[in-house]
C-alpha cells in the first residue's frame, strides 16, 4: 500500500541539520501520523507521498517547506508583569500566549534582564534546513476516528479513559 491521503504512516527517521548534528531521531517506537492532515512538515509530507513499505531515502528540505524562515517580528520584549502567576521567569521557559487575533501561539522566553522579558514566537528549528534520513515501516488505512480527529491513535484500551487525561490520544479521545 502506498502512502496517500488519510493513510497511517509508520517510519523512522534521523533529523540532522547543515553541520550534520542529530536534532532528532525516533528512538525505540516508531513515529506514525496521518498523512494530508499537516500532522508533519510540508516538505518531508510531499516526499513521504507515494512511497511505500520498506523504502528508505534521504532528504533534504529548505527552511521555508521545514519549519519556516525566521521572522523577526515574532521576538518582542514584554514587561515581567505580563508573566503573572510564575515565580520565576528563566531563559529557555515556554508558554502560550494569544496573538492579537486570538490565536494561541507557543512562545520561547529568550532572554531575562531584570523586568524585561524577551520572547520569541518562531519555531526553534525555523530558518534551518532540515535533512532527514527516513524508513518507512508500515503504511495503513485509517480509523474512522483517526479520520475525524485528524491525528493517530495508538492502540490501547479506553476502558475507563477519562478524555481530559487521555495521554496516549493526546487528549482527544
Amino acid at each position: 500500500m502506498n502512502i496517500a491521503n488519510d493513510r497511517v504512516v509508520s517510519l523512522n527517521y534521523t533529523l540532522t541539520n547543515a553541520q550534520n548534528q542529530i536534532l532528532d531521531s525516533t528512538g525505540p517506537e516508531p513515529f506514525l501520523y496521518l498523512h494530508g492532515h499537516q500532522n508533519i512538515i510540508p516538505g518531508l509530507e510531499k516526499a513521504l507521498d507515494g512511497k511505500a513499505q520498506g523504502d528508505s531515502f534521504k532528504i533534504s528540505i529548505p527552511a521555508a517547506d521545514a519549519y519556516g524562515e525566521r521572522n523577526d517580528k515574532l521576538i518582542a520584549t514584554v514587561p515581567l508583569d505580563r508573566f503573572s502567576g510564575v515565580d520565576n521567569v528563566k531563559e529557555g521557559m515556554q508558554f502560550h500566549a494569544e496573538t492579537p487575533d486570538g490565536e494561541l501561539q507557543m512562545v520561547t522566553v529568550t532572554k531575562v534582564d531584570g523586568n524585561t522579558i524577551t520572547i520569541d514566537g518562531n519555531h526553534p528549528m525555523a530558518g534551518l534546513d532540515l535533512n532527514f534520513d527516513v524508513s518507512v515501516l508500515d503504511v495503513r488505512e485509517a480509523s474512522e476516528e483517526e479520520l475525524q480527529h485528524g491525528h493517530v491513535h495508538h492502540s490501547h484500551s479506553h476502558e475507563g479513559c477519562d478524555d481530559a487525561d487521555c495521554e496516549s490520544c493526546h487528549d482527544c479521545c
